[in-house]
This record gives C-alpha cells, sequence and structure tokens, in this order.
C-alpha cells in the first residue's frame, strides 16, 4: 500500500490490517528548504473535543450520547484519548444505534492509523459496545500495542551542488549531516521522530553554504510483519550561494556605514548561517541597535545574494540598573550610564560604577565608531580597589589607544598610565612589608595586545585554537625611574575526543615582567591568580608572593595550567544542552621563574550551553588550601 501524504516533503504513518508491508513516499517541493509540520493521521481533524470528553481535563460537564474508555498502555491511551475520531460525536446526543454501531466499525482504522504514529504496525485492536441497562452505552477500546518498529536500513542521498562539488567543503558537509542522523539502525521509529530526524537533516543541510536546500524525496518502508522500517531520505542542496552587497533599513539616528562596518560581512565570501548569526550579535551588542535581523533570501541570485539587514536603533541615552552574584566578590550593584552620540564627537560615553565588597570601581569608556578598516579609538579612565582580605589596592588607570576586531583577529595598542596606592587591609595582621612587595607605585607604558580565536564556533567550541599576546614597555615613575617590559602569553586548546566521548580543553598561560629589583611597578602592572576563571579551588587572586606576616603580593612572573575534560550529558542517546567537566588547575606566582611553585586544584561540574554563552558550576578541592570552593562562571573566555 503506498499512501500519498498532504504535506510535501513529509510521510504519513498510516496502515491497514490486512497489510504486512506498508510504504510512505513523499515528492519533492519542500519550500525553501524547510519541511512544513507534520500533518495529522489520516481520517484525525484538529482536536474538537467536546466538554465532558475524556482528555478534556476541567473541563464542565454536559450530556454526552455515550461513554468512551480506553484500555492501553500510558503512551497510546494519552494519545487516543485526545485525539480519537469518536471523541467528537460524543455530543451528538440523537445517535440512534446504526449509527452508533458504523462509527465503532470505523474506530479500528482510526485507532490502527494513531498507534501507527507511534511506530506500533501490528497492533491488537478490540472495539466493543456495552450497553448496561438504564445507562448510557460505553464504547470500551482495548488495545495492546505490540512489538515497537525499529529502524532498519537507512539510505541518505543528495543531489546538486553538495553532490557534485569538489570542495572538500561540500563533502565535510554531507558527512557531518550522515552522521549527525537522528534515526540510526537500531533506534525506534515513531512518526515524530522521523519528522524531527528530517527537519534536522535540512537544517544542518541549509545551515551553511546552501539556503535553498530542500528534501527531495522522503520514503518509509514500513513491514509490519518484522516490526521494522526502512527509511530513505534525498536532499536537494540546490547551487552554492555567495553573499552580495549588504541592504541596511532602519537607521536613522547613526551613520549608516556603522552597520557594515559592524557586521563584516564580506561581499563574495560563502553563505554561513553562523557568521550571519554572529554579524546580528555584533550589531545587537554594539550598543547602537536594540535588535537586528539579517536574512538571506534562498530565491535571490546565488551568485551575489543581497544581505537583507533590519536595525531597531537604541535610544541615545541609556541607563541600567544591574545586581549580581559571584562567587569571588559576592553581591554585587552597578549603575550604567551610556550616551551613544555625543554632541560635536559622535562619540559613544558609558559611565559605570559598580560596587561590591571585594573590588568596587568607577569607569568612563570613550569609544569611536570604527572606520572604514575597521579601527576605532577609544579613552578609558578607571578607579578601583581590590581588597584580597591581606592587601588593599587602590588604582587609577588612563588608557588612550585604537583598537581593530576582525572575525578572527583582534588588535590594540595603547599608551596607559597606572597608578597603584597598596596598603594593608584592615583585617590582615599586621606584617612589615615593602612598597615594592605590594605593588605600590606607578607607571607609564605602551602596549599591543593580539588575540586569534581559530574555533569552530564560539561561545561553544568543539575543536579550534586561541591565542593571545600582549607585549609592554614603560618606566616607572614612583622614586626612581626605571625602565620595564611586560609579556603575557595565553593559549587555549580544545580537541575533540572520538566515538562520542566529548572533548579536552587544554589551557596555559605565562606572564613575565623584566625590571631591575628595585623598579616600583604598579601592582595593576604584575601577576596574582586564583578564581573563577584561572585556578579553581582557591580564592580570588589568593596565589601571589609570600609576603612576611603570611601576605600574599603580586610577583613579576606568573603561570597557569589547566586540563578539562568535557563530556556531553546523553538524552535519548543524543548529547543534550549539558555537559559534564572534570578538571586539574594549577598556577604558580613569584619574583623569580625558579621560585614558580605550582598550586593545584582538582574539580567536577556541570555545563549549559545557555542562550549567552556557557553557563558552569564547578566544585574544586584546592589541594593547598585543604579546602572546596564552589565556582560559577557564565561566558566563553578567551
Amino acid at each position: 500500500m503506498r499512501a500519498q501524504p498532504a504535506t510535501p516533503g513529509l510521510g504519513t504513518s498510516s496502515s491497514a490490517a490486512q497489510a504486512p508491508t506498508a510504504t510512505f513516499s513523499a515528492p519533492s517541493g519542500a519550500a525553501q528548504g524547510a519541511p512544513a509540520p507534520a500533518p495529522p493521521p489520516a481520517g484525525i481533524e484538529p482536536p474538537m473535543t467536546p466538554q465532558g470528553s475524556v482528555g478534556a481535563p476541567g473541563a464542565a460537564s454536559e450530556v454526552t450520547a455515550f461513554d468512551i474508555e480506553v484500555h492501553a498502555p500510558d503512551e497510546v491511551r494519552g494519545l487516543l484519548e485526545k485525539h480519537l475520531e469518536l471523541q467528537r460525536y460524543r455530543a451528538v446526543t440523537d445517535l440512534d444505534d446504526a449509527e452508533l454501531a458504523r462509527l465503532v466499525v470505523l474506530a479500528e482504522r482510526d485507532v490502527r492509523n494513531l498507534v501507527g504514529t507511534l511506530g506500533y504496525f501490528s497492533p491488537r485492536i478490540e472495539i466493543r459496545r456495552e450497553s448496561p441497562a438504564g445507562a448510557r452505552p460505553t464504547v470500551v477500546v482495548s488495545v495492546e500495542p505490540g512489538t515497537p518498529t525499529q529502524v532498519g536500513d537507512v539510505s541518505l542521498g543528495f543531489e546538486g551542488d553538495i553532490d557534485t562539488s569538489p570542495d572538500p567543503a561540500a563533502r565535510r558537509q554531507r558527512e557531518n549531516i550522515q552522521h549527525l542522523w537522528q534515526l540510526p539502525p537500531g533506534r525506534r521509529f515513531t512518526q515524530d521522530d522521523w519528522d524531527s530526524a528530517k527537519t534536522q537533516a535540512v537544517r544542518r543541510l541549509t545551515e551553511r553554504r546552501y539556503p535553498a536546500g530542500r528534501i527531495a524525496s522522503s520514503r518509509a518502508d514500513i513491514d509490519a510483519a518484522t516490526n521494522s522500517a526502512r527509511l530513505g531520505l534525498q536532499l536537494d542542496s540546490g547551487p552554492l550561494f555567495r553573499l552580495g552587497p549588504m541592504q541596511v533599513t532602519g537607521v536613522q539616528r547613526y551613520d549608516p556605514q556603522i552597520v557594515p562596518r559592524l557586521a563584516r560581512l564580506t561581499p563574495g565570501a560563502v553563505y554561513d548561517q553562523a557568521k550571519l548569526v554572529e554579524a546580528q550579535q555584533r550589531l545587537a551588542s554594539s550598543g547602537y541597535f536594540d535588535s537586528a535581523y539579517i536574512f538571506v533570501d534562498p530565491d535571490s541570485d546565488p551568485q551575489a545574494a543581497p544581505v537583507q539587514v533590519q536595525v531597531r536603533e537604541t535610544p541615545l541615552k541609556k541607563l541600567i540598573l544591574g545586581l549580581g552574584l559571584s562567587t569571588d566578590s559576592g553581591a554585587r550593584a552597578s549603575i550604567e550610564h551610556t550616551h551613544h552620540r555625543v554632541p560635536g564627537l559622535d562619540w559613544r560615553v558609558t559611565n559605570k560604577l559598580q560596587l561590591d565588597r571585594k573590588s568596587p570601581y568607577a569607569q568612563s569608556d570613550w569609544l569611536a565608531p570604527p572606520n572604514a578598516d575597521g579601527w576605532r579609538w577609544g579613552v578609558l579612565a578607571r578607579a578601583e580597589r581590590l581588597d584580597d582580605g591581606e592587601l588593599l589596592t587602590y588604582g587609577q588607570r588612563l588608557r588612550l589607544g585604537q583598537s581593530k576586531n576582525a572575525d578572527r583577529i583582534d588588535r590594540n595598542v595603547y599608551l596607559q598610565y597606572d597608578r597603584a596606592n597598596v596598603t594593608q587591609s584592615p583585617s590582615a595582621t599586621a606584617a612589615a612589608v615593602t612598597t615594592a612587595d605590594t605593588g605600590d607605585g606607578s607607571a607609564l607604558s605602551a602596549t599591543y595586545v593580539w588575540t586569534g580565536r581559530y574555533f569552530d564556533s564560539v561561545p561553544f567550541p568543539s575543536r579550534g585554537n586561541g591565542l593571545g599576546v600582549e607585549l609592554g614597555a614603560g618606566v616607572t615613575l614612583s622614586g626612581e625611574r626605571k625602565p620595564f617590559t611586560r609579556v603575557v602569553v595565553r593559549w587555549l586548546g580544545v580537541r575533540p575526543l572520538s566515538a562520542g566521548r566529548g572533548r579536552l580543553a587544554l589551557r596555559a598561560e605565562g606572564g613575565a615582567v623584566v625590571a631591575d629589583a628595585s623598579a616600583r611597578i604598579p601592582s595593576t602592572q604584575l601577576f596574582r591568580t586564583g578564581g573563577d576563571s584561572t585556578v579553581r579551588g582557591y580564592g580570588y587572586r589568593s596565589i601571589g608572593v609570600a609576603l612576611p606576616g603570611g601576605v600574599v603580593g603580586p610577583g613579576r612572573y606568573m603561570a597557569t595550567g589547566s586540563l578539562e575534560w568535557q563530556r556531553p550529558i546523553l538524552r535519548n542517546g543524543l548529547p543534550s544542552e549539558w555537559e559534564s567537566t572534570l578538571f586539574i588547575d594549577a598556577g604558580a606566582v613569584a619574583d623569580q621563574p625558579r621560585a614558580l611553585r605550582a598550586s593545584v586544584g582538582v574539580g567536577t561540574g556541570v555545563r549549559w550551553r545557555s542562550p549567552i554563552g556557557p553557563l558552569q558550576a564547578d566544585l574544586a578541592y584546592g589541594i593547598d588550601d585543604r579546602r572546596f570552593r564552589l565556582h560559577l562562571s557564565v561566558g566563553f573566555i578567551f
């Protein structure tokens, strides 16, 4: 038997009792590569269950022509009580015996079709009418679903550019669709899972290179005798798409050129949905726009598809009040005011005041719009207080420079003035420490920062590398003036493991300040470590140089490293939005390289792929401190 579905591109799940084999096929024609919602099984219309019917909880009681009882496993009973065709006729109170008998006969086919959507194609069905004297008739539906159907053979085929292109990227995309197919042999077959598997396959086809991809045909051959399903899916990628000119709407208050400069979508680049999403996020997070929507019409010219950008501008002024909590600093409150176009300058200025227990600060950040090359000027002034329980640091910073953010590489060049006034915290035990030991001093420096991110995706990378280099040189201004140089190198590597065992994340960071021993380098240019994003198992900035009286001060050399095993938590055999982690962190700070001694933390945690980035909760044990600490962090940090 061959059943043609009403919706192009999708199969249905209906069968007849006499047919040991049922074939469900679908013609081509799914619009824009996205399959339409699955139609209800044959004979089922949108639910019109009258009040008082089974499956309508909370409804008021009313007169009905007959009652319905369903005897079946919970999964089957819930479906039948909600969608059984008989439900529609309970409110027809003038049914005669002949009409009711006819409905009972038709109900068996209806039940068989419904149960088939759950993958049961050889059920035992008994429908009988009971008419106790003086009572309403009752239709009793008894179902033994039998053995669920399992997927046997699966055939995934391709046509279009993805099949004929010699580009290795097309081959990798084919292999990715095949590898992530959601209904492999041995999996139980249901109509919902079949529809979902096709939807996910089309989504992976259209997310890169082929926005006009679609289902060419789909087929599910059901053998009720062997309780097996033979699946076939043919995907048509259509042509390869490249980006064309950008068409921007919604810009009134700001310079229209700011949109392409922030979006950074190069004409001629291969269509990539992830790149469009990243461009949307850059626009929405730039501060100039409340929202952004980027769209490429799959019916446009594939050689130069126009990129349509719709934005909604943010108000010129914005005030934000915030509350937060972190395991490093405790509760915090903040107030932030932004003016997006300072009159006469067209720069954006953001003034922020944040109050918390350990690191309150006040900051004013001035930023120019990007020029045609992507560079933008910036000025920052910041005053902060850092209290680590032993040292109390009052720091001031003034910075002037330029920055450029590209798809993979960020660059910053700036001049900076630092001043730090360091005293012992009132809660600390008094100890004889010198100002040079604590980082009390001031300096003027020039710094170049280069950051490259070569991950397959951000903020949820599954493979790739990140590298950051910071090179600086300056002169101290407190006491005798002494030159110094400062170098920091950071690296993050993500390595996938085989057979769905997750991935390894390896992190390393090293820093050095080279100067005369008597140079009074401010603590803002020196190093301390420990906390949520560095060495878990230790308090915020608690790893440093041991000074008299148990005081921990900043050091001139720093080294940290981490090894983390990130494993997906499976649901129905497939990766979910949750992951578990096992990790070991280590870090050391000293005034001489040979004095570096690692403090080690080990632990485990869970991570959720939230809309704003990875949300991670870790329980770590600091081997030196001999205590457990809970660490919470949000976002991908590199």
